[in-house]
């Protein structure tokens, strides 16, 4: 039943995308066939419409935006886009001592990306370009007289001013984030790793080979590598959250139990953990648990073992030992959340659970803890994704070791996808299969995140705890 409702919601998503698109393609139909002149030029000449209606504000803007963009065509776009689907054939050669230069398949990657985006930006300018030369010819022969230019101008400060705050912001997400996105995932499809470095060597698009090499189990594939990885990185994201959640808030409770003398001192030690950079701490723990490091040389010393105890080169402990180091550092952020939380709890309740006969655990299990994971539960799944990324702790700690001749691409025991991604490209320069695993990353954490989220009592039912 459930299997169906979704075949539905999805065949109705599906159905209304490809009624937006129509309805898209009718109106800039009704629109050429109807409108003025002025308006028809308009599909050539952005801005003609506004600039004969004496919107000269608006008209320039969308002027401006047609000449960068014939220009960059012009100059840099159009011979770029031409061997996209290449990514260059002439490379770069010595003829004696003169160097004979071709192409260049990063730049054209890059570039030709970049063309492909600038062309949808301005089908976008030029489909508002239309919207409002229909908009501003349906209010003249409504009687009704156009905004001037200077109201034009201060709306950008009024009414729209959304517009004006959010244009900056999200030119620099799209420029700093959803381009170099785009562009790993390109990567992803081509061979680009070290013996394909232009302009020297220029690399070219793959298909789907990358991702059938991470995903293969046999021979040379990366796949036993990777789902070897992958099971670790949920492991350790498991264990990295609920420990420090749960301890963090058994510390908070047990500090914030009356009776309990120099609250404010215990709090204070356990800060100290966060006030030191993590950079520092956890370097200097990786020393201390070496095979010549501090503990090992004490217990050798004190008789306690007859030899050091292997705490980063054997795999099942270097995993423990970074869970448990792991702890230290989570505890005293969960201590504080959970401090605030705990003093909001209503004292009625324990009250009322006393009277009833309820005992410690009882109002543990039925008071505090549901009511921890509503208000806690957004940030729960913050935890999960954050350690699923966690490069600093497994980087820091163990540099993602110890190594294994059964695992590909330099990978080592401890380390998350994360860390053997920055293997990949700074070791061993392998952008090809690292751009692979970057958006299996993306995959993995966004279905676990989308999963979760849509399951937690805090988004399910807001108003659920009373």
């Amino acid at each position: 039943m459930a299997s169906g409702e979704s075949g539905k919601k999805k065949k109705g998503t599906i159905k209304n995308i490809i009624s937006v698109i129509g309805n898209e393609f009718r109106d800039i139909g009704t629109t050429l066939v109807r409108g003025d002149w002025k308006t028809k030029l308009s599909y050539l000449i952005l801005g003609f419409g506004q600039i004969m209606r004496g919107k000269f504000l608006k008209g320039i803007a969308f002027l401006a935006v047609e000449a960068a963009f014939i220009v960059y065509m012009i100059k840099v776009g159009a011979a770029y886009l031409a061997k996209f689907g290449t990514l260059g054939t002439v490379e770069t050669v010595k003829q004696g001592r003169k160097t004979v230069y071709g192409d260049n398949s990063f730049l054209i990657l890059l570039f030709g990306l970049l063309t492909i985006v600038f062309i949808a930006f301005f089908i976008l300018v030029w489909r508002m370009n239309i919207k409002d030369n229909a908009k501003d010819e349906a209010v003249l022969k409504a009687g009704k007289k156009l905004p001037t230019n200077g109201e034009d101008f201060k709306s950008l400060f009024d009414h729209n001013f959304d517009k004006t705050l959010l244009a900056l912001p999200v030119l620099g997400i799209f420029v700093f984030t959803v381009l170099p996105i785009l562009f790993m995932i390109c990567v992803a499809f081509t061979n680009y790793d070290k013996n394909h470095q232009s302009p020297t060597n220029l690399f070219t698009w793959v298909g789907f080979e990358n991702f059938k090499n991470l995903l293969s189990l046999g021979g040379s594939g990366f796949g036993t590598t990777f789902f070897s990885v992958l099971l670790w990185t949920l492991v350790w994201a498991l264990f990295a959250t609920f420990t420090t959640y749960f301890l963090g808030m058994a510390v908070a409770m047990l500090i914030n139990k009356k009776g309990i003398r120099l609250k404010k001192l215990w709090r204070t030690i356990l800060v100290l953990t966060i006030a030191v950079p993590q950079f520092v701490s956890l370097l200097y723990v990786s020393k201390l648990f070496a095979n010549d490091g501090l503990i090992n040389a004490l217990l050798l010393r004190w008789g306690w073992i007859d030899k050091a105890i292997p705490f980063w080169t054997n795999p099942g402990l270097a995993r423990v030992t970074i869970v448990v180091i792991n702890i230290w550092i989570g505890i005293p952020y969960m201590m504080l959340i959970a401090t605030g939380l705990l003093m909001n709890i209503p004292a009625d309740l324990y009250e009322s659970a006393r009277i009833d006969g309820a005992n410690g655990w009882q109002m543990f299990s039925h008071i505090t803890l549901p009511y921890m994971l509503f208000v806690t539960g957004p940030y729960l799944l913050t935890q999960f994704t954050g350690n699923l990324n966690n490069f600093n702790v497994i980087y820091l700690l163990s540099g993602g070791g110890p190594q294994s001749m059964e695992l590909a691409g330099n990978a080592g025991r401890t380390d998350l996808l994360i860390t053997w991604l920055y293997k990949l490209t700074v070791n061993d320069t392998n952008y090809r299969m690292a751009a692979v695993i970057g958006i299996m990353v993306f995959i993995v954490t966004a279905i676990i995140s989308l999963v979760v989220y849509n399951i937690l009592p805090s988004v399910k039912d807001e108003e659920g705890f009373q």
